[in-house]
């Protein structure tokens, strides 16, 4: 059964299937393109993944980025 595509966008924050060794899960989408960069809300490391083992590896998305985006530009 093939996975349900997961929409998102830049400054996304996403919940991963398995948890950074700084023990958490909750990532932020830096940059996207052909390839996903994203930064870890625990510790700060950034990793770069394809767009397609990025698919493979989110769980869902916890926060959208075009809120936060908004407020700031509003404010």
């Amino acid at each position: 059964m093939a996975r349900p595509h997961i929409e998102f966008d830049l400054n996304d924050v996403v919940e991963m299937k398995k948890p950074h060794p700084c023990g958490t899960n909750q990532w932020k989408v830096i940059r996207m393109g052909a390839d996903i960069r994203i930064k870890c809300l625990g510790c700060g490391h950034s990793v770069m993944l394809s767009r397609s083992e990025f698919q493979k590896k989110i769980k869902r998305v916890l926060e959208s980025g075009t809120k936060e985006e908004q407020d700031q530009n509003n404010g």
